[in-house]
């Protein structure tokens, strides 16, 4: 194992987007408390844990080869990419040990709030134990709270797997019996079950008091972000950068107030953005945030999968502002994913009271 963790090397523990890292966000910018709501656990593995992880199991994978596997350029690639990490996580002191760190990571950007998703559906497909990965995930999330840390978490199922895969999640859930499980959410491919199949599962998750998030519109079309509205009573989409090809549905999300979870790097690096663009490739400045942000939608910008995507919540605000977006508005944004956690009122008070004492400060 110390032969295959050695072949890590420290070279998988340079900051990523480096070359991003620069003054476009002001001091006092970069001073403010953030929250984040859109966060895969598995996709936050950096490539040293991974290979750390491969060699706890023999299985061969040197940091270059990790960067390779990292390297995509399509949705179907960073599938294949996020089923192969996750495959790592095998007993509960992984997703502890991938726990923490990601809890390094988001106290090193200013976030003081974060909503994690956790591949339960993956858990129950691979038949661990999802109370005692809970468990461990829960206890090793303790010791952020006192250092200003508060992080919730979201069951989500795969969406190929089926609606009675997807129930299965929600009965973890049910079972796990925790307060800080906020929120029940399907991932995976859009285009493969349409969403009045899975009725049945969003109506048992708000039964049990879950929210209702689901991946619609970032590969899929407005459709899909309609239906998920209107057939399952989602809160909150998932990416939705789709909304832009239909004014109609802009004006329903403005209107009812639903935020869209915007993952910027994620959108340019699975090619999400490029279909929604119809064009072979996209570049950042081509995003639709600011279009749909100044038509009045709730957004909530995020990393997705920091680790696989190659960024950081800086890295999503500064590429915010390569769109043309001014930082006052982008202070509207951070605003924004406060006040749509998945959270008490108080407990939203008290995170913004932080968020306001500290600009207060600076």
């Amino acid at each position: 194992m110390a032969d295959r963790v050695g072949q890590c090397g420290p070279a998988a523990t340079a900051p990523l987007n480096e070359e991003t890292q620069s003054n476009l966000l002001s001091a006092d910018f970069l001073a403010l408390p953030q929250a984040e709501l859109h966060l895969h656990l598995e996709g936050s593995l950096q490539p040293e844990t991974v290979c750390a992880l491969a060699a706890k199991y023999g299985v061969p994978a040197s940091t270059q080869e990790v960067l390779q596997r990292y390297g995509y350029r399509d949705f179907l690639g960073f599938i294949e990419t996020f089923k192969w990490v996750s495959s790592l996580l095998r007993a509960p002191e992984d997703f502890a040990l991938a726990l923490r760190h990601l809890g390094e990571q988001l106290l090193a950007q200013n976030v003081v709030y974060a909503e994690i998703t956790l591949s339960v559906g993956v858990m129950l497909l691979r038949h661990q134990s999802v109370e005692k990965n809970f468990e461990a995930i829960v206890a090793a999330a303790e010791s952020f709270h006192n250092r200003g840390l508060q992080l919730h978490f979201v069951f989500d199922a795969v969406r190929q797997f089926g609606a009675d895969a997807a129930m299965q999640v929600v009965e973890a859930a049910e079972r796990c019996a925790s307060k800080s499980i906020v929120a029940f959410g399907i991932g995976g491919d859009e285009l493969s079950i349409p969403a009045k199949e899975f009725r049945r599962v969003y109506e048992k998750a708000g039964a049990i008091g879950l929210h209702k998030l689901i991946h619609a519109g970032e590969v899929g079309g407005p459709e899909e972000i309609r239906q998920a509205i209107e057939l399952l009573g989602a809160e909150r989409i998932g990416h939705g950068i789709a909304a832009i090809r239909d004014p109609s549905l802009m004006d329903l999300l403005a209107e009812r107030r639903i935020p869209l979870e915007i993952c910027p790097q994620s959108n340019i690096r699975t090619g999400a953005l490029a279909k929604q663009l119809g064009l072979p490739t996209a570049q950042i400045q081509q995003h639709p945030l600011p279009q749909l942000f100044r038509h009045g939608i709730p957004v909530a910008l995020s990393t997705d999968d920091p680790a696989m995507f190659h960024t950081d919540l800086r890295s999503e605000y500064e590429s915010a502002r390569r769109m043309g977006l001014q930082e006052a508005e982008l202070k509207r944004i951070t605003k924004m994913s406060f006040e749509h956690a998945f959270v008490s009122e108080k407990e939203k008070a008290t995170l913004q009271g932080a968020r306001r004492a500290t600009s207060a400060l600076s």
